[in-house]
């Protein structure tokens, strides 16, 4: 016997009827906004070949890092699911995750799958094994057609921009494919990359030296000398900006910041590019560099995000045979006050630059993080990321940074993610969140609904838009 499924209008909106009745009209006003992803990690190459999608498991279940650590962390092999593994059956990969669904209730990843299969999908029955053929087939039989390539589900969920993450030597063929294929007026989407230099500035990267080597060779700089490695970042953000960027990115592993002088950095240089690298120099080359790519924004006006506090590939053993970005990232305290001094005390005070700061680590919102986006005229809050994007982690979030940072010291949200068709239903739980926190302000008579109202439209679209200079 199957179960129904459907979503309840009122989902995520305060139980309280005072305030869910306020977060309903605020709701209703927001609903409909445009989509502005401006940080995610989605494939450039499926809007430039527009090919359809193979399957249900190629679409939501292999992309899907929060989908199938949950099922890891159960025993499910990731042979079994299909994960870099070619000979795998798509059709009992996904009956996996059918039988095992039971494990993501109460989580954020079944809150964005129910809503992928009901908006998208229009099925009215649970996802569980007795259902998994029936999903596996109408899911399937619908990417196949032309309503369901990339394309067109980008203008269906009304996304305005989308920013894909690229590093330095990624030769960005797909954008170019995408910017003529605008150009021709073959379609209008609008896809850009983000500048996301981790590879030739982490010197524990895998293959850093000859990540370096093609650095040099795209950059037509020798990238092997600090005076020409710094040249060579500086094209190849000139390249990506040519390309639609208006952003970096930067994944370390603490916020740690460092103002060398030349001579220092020069030989620090002259050590990370040595045989041996130390953890110390590796970790004081990490800090210059945020403070370097921060001056570089200054000078290029790409808009900075640091996303620090992840102790990546924790098991070696995964990261050995499957490689990164496979569910083993985990979060780590983080230090942001002492970290940060550095870089700015040196460009902090510059209106003109934009740095938005992530974290993984949350004790830090109302200590550390709040106070300094609510003094420095540089910096910003990113939304509550990775493990917190959740319906409690933006609660928790909002809760904790809105009296000292406010709202306007924050910049919308961000959903950071592979998963195409989650974009609009992280963007949903987002809005009804946000509805809901301003409702019970308003209920309290701390603010007029037409302030929240407006504050609504600034968190779903416009503060996003504003921030990333889109």
């Amino acid at each position: 016997m199957t179960r129904p499924l459907s979503l309840n209008p009122d989902r995520l909106f305060p139980s309280d009827p005072t305030q869910r009745d306020i977060a309903r009209r605020l709701y209703a006003e927001v609903a409909e906004l445009p989509i502005i992803s401006p940080h995610g990690h989605t494939d450039p190459s499926w809007f430039a070949g527009n090919a359809a999608f193979g399957n249900a498991a190629e679409l939501l279940l292999h992309p899907d890092h929060y989908v199938f650590r949950m099922l890891y962390s159960q025993g499910v092999p990731l042979d079994a699911l299909g994960i870099r593994n070619k000979a795998a059956d798509p059709r009992e990969s996904w009956r996996l995750f059918a039988q095992n669904y039971h494990l993501f209730r109460g989580t954020p990843s079944r809150m964005w799958m129910d809503w992928v299969f009901a908006e998208a999908f229009g099925i009215d029955v649970q996802f569980e094994a007795a259902t998994s053929d029936l999903y596996y087939d109408l899911i399937t039989e619908k990417l196949a057609t032309d309503a369901f390539r990339p394309r067109a589900l980008f203008d269906r969920y009304r996304i305005e921009v989308i920013a894909t993450t690229e590093s330095p030597i990624d030769t960005l063929k797909h954008h170019a494919v995408i910017r003529a294929a605008n150009a021709s007026g073959e379609w209008g989407g609008r896809v850009i990359t983000a500048y996301r230099p981790d590879p030739v500035v982490d010197p524990e990267f895998e293959g850093f030296r000859s990540n370096l080597q093609r650095l040099s060779e795209l950059s037509g700089e020798d990238a092997l000398s600090y005076a020409g490695y710094l040249a060579a970042h500086r094209k190849r953000r000139a390249f990506f900006a040519e390309m639609g960027a208006t952003s970096t990115d930067h994944g370390h592993p603490t916020a740690a910041t460092a103002d060398l002088t030349a001579a220092e950095a020069e030989a620090l240089f002259a050590r990370i590019t040595g045989d041996q690298v130390s953890a110390a120099d590796a970790e004081l080359f990490r800090a210059h560099m945020l403070t370097v790519m921060a001056g570089m924004s200054l000078d290029d006006g790409l808009v900075m995000q640091i996303h620090p506090g992840a102790f990546r590939n924790h098991n070696p053993w995964l990261f050995d045979q499957y490689g990164r970005d496979k569910g083993a990232d985990i979060p780590t305290s983080t230090d942001y006050v002492h970290a940060l001094r550095p870089l700015l005390g040196k460009y902090g005070n510059e209106a003109g630059l934009t740095i938005i700061l992530f974290t993984l680590d949350e004790t830090s919102y109302a200590r550390e993080l709040a106070p300094l986006a609510g003094h420095y005229p540089a910096l910003k809050l990113g939304p509550a990321w990775w493990f917190h994007d959740s319906p409690e982690g933006m609660r928790r979030f909002r809760n904790q940074v809105t009296e000292t940072a406010g709202f306007y010291n924050t910049v919308g949200f961000n959903d950071d993610t592979r998963a195409f068709l989650s974009i609009p239903a992280r963007h949903d739980v987002a809005r009804r969140i946000d509805c809901g926190f301003l409702a019970q302000l308003v209920a309290e008579h701390r603010m007029e609904e037409w302030e929240a109202a407006e504050l609504a439209a600034d968190l779903s679209y416009n503060l996003a838009k504003a921030a990333y200079k889109l």
